[in-house]
């Protein structure tokens, strides 16, 4: 593997989520690790799923990988990270500041930006700190999904931009007076991060149109910053030889091949290596070994066995979201598993039967107009674009609060609103005023992957408790965002997943997330699922065998009602194809 050779002290695995960031991660830090090297491997992803992948519990402290020598691993937890970064601001000064004034430090620290603020510090003292990473050779870092790692890895310039050019007092990262150790931390962050002597980034992306664009604007974005030491991996490859023998196998090897054909020329130019489709889900040091090795597909003698899935489909969801005449309905699930597909599904089947969307997007790698390609009667599309949110929330502030202060309170007020945790702020007042329309008609969104979701869902619940707090006392009515999440007869989520070990674990795990802020998943939705497109191909036969036993934990342990949509011949993009991913399926004769 060409990525491999010379690898450098620190490696950077991103891409759009699904494909494969987290086993590639993971194997290359086993593979250094055999090769003599002392490896620490870090999740930075809210929603990290390496603990999973090895088959063991990690967590927010550096833990030795059992039977790999040499081999330890961190999962940076954000609410970990936060609680210790609260203590350490607000412990110095606890006692010794008025209690009024220590307050009120805490108040700043307790929103959604301060935790991923926390988890940010954490991650550029990987990068910095000695005292912590001298006795590793090489830090492997898998990350979230793109749009969250593009915000994590330009955080250090903006952070640093705001921190040289800021002249408030105050703001999420505690007083600003006192800073000095963040400023020194940041600017060291920026300069590891644009050394290509000691950095490496690795794009992850599947042979897919929509994948290799993201890893094309991924590379552009980072690039930019000074990340230019990059080069790609194709994951996942069907194997040419599958093709010959099934109708599904050989259109899923075109598109594969017509997608690389027409990669975006800045990607063409990066060294470049392919990892083909394995017949295994990869969790467990054995299938981890196996992955970055090229050797023969081991099938066993259930790869030659036909299969049979009979599931509930899309179609029957719809058909009770459709009876109750309005509503939101939100798509959650950790990156790559299909959400924006499906929420477009859901919507265009809704608005086909006469029935007012309103299909909207809270990811920032959305790529939801895509998915659509066209338009229908009844159906309006939006994104929550967090840069235009950010933009109109600063003017609304400027315009409302700014009016009645003087020249220098202004530019305080200018100041302190150019933070980066400002856009936090806007996106969540974005997503309050779309979800409100669902009183009327229906809203369907698209959400961003499992962590940064998570973390809007905590701004919604930090707004909900400051809400009550303030209007309890008084007796009076209100509804928040949070209070109508939670009411079953206003919205129902649905959480997607696909038939593999680790997604429906993950999903498993949103799920519990859900429940612990009071919402109640509506139904799961196994996306792609092999086993119901009955497949010929060897290869292919033998996942589908692997995804009975997961159809079957999300039918019994997991979902109160679910449904499976099969893997396409066709990829699912535009109107009609979306239309056919929600229609009843029909059994063959």
């Amino acid at each position: 593997m060409r990525f491999l050779e010379g690898a450098p002290r620190f490696l950077f695995f991103t891409g759009k989520g699904g494909v494969g960031k987290t086993s590639l991660a993971c194997a290359t830090a086993i593979q250094l690790a055999q090769a003599g090297r002392r490896v620490l491997l870090v999740s930075t992803d809210p929603a990290s799923n390496v603990g999973q992948v090895f088959g063991g519990s990690i967590g927010n402290k550096i833990t030795p990988i059992s039977d790999v020598p040499r081999l330890f691993a961190l999962e940076i937890d954000p609410e970990a990270a936060a609680q210790a970064y609260r203590d350490r601001i607000v412990g110095p000064v606890r006692g010794k500041l008025p209690e009024a004034v220590v307050k009120g430090i805490e108040e700043q620290l307790s929103g959604a930006c301060t935790t991923e603020i926390a988890a940010f510090d954490e991650f550029t003292a990987l990068l910095t700190d000695t005292e912590i990473t001298s006795a590793y050779d090489h830090i492997v870092f898998d990350t979230a999904p793109t749009g969250h790692t593009i915000r994590l890895l330009q955080l250090p310039v903006a952070w640093s931009g705001f921190l040289e050019a800021g002249q408030g007092d105050a703001s999420c990262l505690g007083p600003l007076a006192g800073l000095e150790k963040q400023r020194a931390q940041y600017k060291a962050a920026v300069e590891a991060l644009a050394d290509g002597q000691r950095t490496r980034l690795v794009l992850v992306a599947r042979a897919q149109n929509s994948a290799l664009r993201e890893a094309a604007r991924t590379h552009g974005e980072l690039a930019a910053i000074g990340l230019t030491q990059q080069f790609l991996i194709v994951n996942g490859l069907l194997p040419k030889e599958e093709a010959a023998l099934d109708p599904l196998a050989k259109a899923i090897y075109g598109r594969e091949q017509a997608a690389l054909a027409a990669m975006p020329d800045a990607l063409r130019r990066l060294p470049r290596d392919d990892v083909p489709l394995k017949p295994f889900n990869l969790v467990g040091l054995a299938a981890l070994r196996q992955l970055l090795v090229e050797t023969a597909p081991q099938l066993g003698a259930a790869g030659g066995e036909p299969v049979a899935l009979r599931a509930p489909s899309l179609a029957d969801l719809v058909d009770d979201i459709a009876a109750d005449g309005h509503g939101l309905v939100m798509l959650m699930g950790k990156g790559g598993v299909g959400k924006t597909t499906l929420a477009a599904a859901v919507a265009v089947e809704l608005a086909r039967r006469g029935l007012p969307v309103h299909l909207t997007t809270s990811d920032p790698a959305a790529h939801l107009t895509e998915t659509l390609h066209g338009s229908m009667a009844h159906l309006t599309v939006s994104r929550i674009d967090p840069h235009a949110e950010t933009e109109r929330y600063r003017q609304e502030v400027l315009r409302t609060k700014g009016a009645s202060l003087d020249a220098q309170g202004r530019a305080l007020l200018e100041e302190d609103l150019r933070s980066p945790c400002t856009e936090e702020i806007a996106v969540f007042q974005a997503f309050s005023r779309i979800i409100r329309e669902a009183g009327e008609k229906f809203v369907v969104m698209d959400t961003a992957p499992t962590g940064h979701t998570l973390l809007l869902l905590d701004a919604t619940g930090a707004y909900h408790r400051e809400v009550a707090r303030m209007l309890d006392a008084k007796g009076a009515h209100y509804t928040t965002p949070m209070m109508q999440l939670q009411d079953p007869n206003r919205t129902k989520v649905l959480i997607v997943t696909l038939a593999e070990t680790t997604p429906v674990l993950e999903a498993a795990s949103l799920q519990a997330d859900l429940r612990r802020a009071g919402i109640e998943p509506w139904a799961w939705v196994i996306n792609n699922s092999v086993a119901a497109a009955r497949p010929r191909s060897p290869l292919l036969r033998k996942r589908a065998h692997n995804e009975l036993a997961e159809v079957e934990k999300v039918k019994t342990s997991h979902a109160r009602r679910y449904a499976a949509v099969p893997l396409r011949e066709e990829e699912p993009v535009g109107v009609e194809r979306l239309l056919k991913l929600a229609a009843p399926i029909r059994e063959p004769a």
